[in-house]
């Protein structure tokens, strides 16, 4: 009897874990769901600024100056030469879970962050946009708290606290390190170069295109240019947190899903063993039933 009710507590024990899992499994669907259709609209809105950008860039070659000193703050943004010219040093903003619970997401992303910065060598700085990574890294020299969705306002106080740290010279060069989003089941970890903001290079023919008419900017170029790339960066953060959240909450789902499977896989397999179990009980109550009415 002792063994029977191990094995009955056992199963009721994973039987609320399963619909713990299918609750978390429903939850990450919803949200899946949620920051799949914000990304899929989004993007098509940051490739337009990508390619208006690059373009625009490339009809107005006289509005890319070389750095001064007094250079104003926003020509430091897409300077060229900064990254060979200056200390080398890189920014890496990783964009990791807010929790566990997603299966290989986060630690496959920092282990290409380790070997990303093995290879690149020379000094770096470390930043993380989510809760999850402030216990897995190290030394890290700050945290962004990002949101299940992030919005547009999200995307543009975390922009301008990078650009920041690249107006204050405190990093040459910063990267985006992000899990990309292929589909429900794949996640493909890569970066993105933030700053200096160069163009796309989608940029080279954008003047051949033009037919060599130059274009008519209203008020002038400077702050049409000055707007775009404010747009460019903008979205290139705003895309990247949202694609990271979209693989985020689709590798929680797919956790959950397996185990919610092994969960209903282990019931089954614990109702034999309790059915097996009770059989031999019965068997050896009935055996003890014939051996006493034999011994009278």
């Amino acid at each position: 009897m002792a063994n029977l009710r191990k094995i009955r507590m056992r199963i009721k024990s994973v039987e609320s874990t399963r619909q713990i899992t299918r609750s978390m499994k429903m939850v990450a669907a919803a949200k899946l769901r949620k920051t799949q259709q914000a990304y899929s609209r989004l993007r098509a809105f940051a490739e337009g600024c990508a390619a208006i950008y690059a373009r625009t860039c490339a009809l107005l070659p006289q509005a890319a100056p070389e750095r001064e000193e007094s250079a104003p703050a926003d020509e430091v943004l897409w300077d060229e030469a900064r990254a060979a010219a200056g200390s080398g040093r890189t920014c890496y903003v990783l964009i990791v879970p807010d929790r566990g619970l997603c299966g290989t997401y986060g630690h496959a992303l920092l282990r290409y962050f380790r070997e990303l910065r093995q290879r690149e060598g020379g000094e770096s700085l470390v930043y993380v946009a989510g809760r999850w990574g402030r216990d897995q890294i190290g030394a890290l020299d700050g945290v962004f708290d990002i949101s299940d969705a992030p919005s547009s306002a999200e995307a543009a106080a975390l922009t301008e606290a990078l650009c920041q740290i690249y107006r204050e010279g405190k990093a040459d060069r910063i990267v985006l390190v992000f899990q990309r989003f292929r589909s429900v089941l794949s996640q493909e970890p890569g970066t993105v170069q933030l700053l200096p903001a160069l163009p796309p290079e989608t940029a080279e023919g954008a003047a051949a295109e033009e037919g060599g008419i130059p274009p008519i900017l209203e008020p002038d170029g400077e702050t049409v240019l000055k707007r775009l790339r404010e747009l460019y960066l903008q979205s290139t953060v705003h895309s990247a947190l949202l694609e990271a959240r979209t693989g985020e909450h689709a590798a929680r789902m797919t956790a959950m899903t397996a185990a919610t499977d092994n969960t209903e896989e282990l019931i089954g397999k614990l109702t034999l063993e309790l059915n097996h179990a009770r059989q031999a009980a019965i068997t050896t109550e009935i055996s003890e039933i014939v051996g006493g009415a034999a011994a009278l």
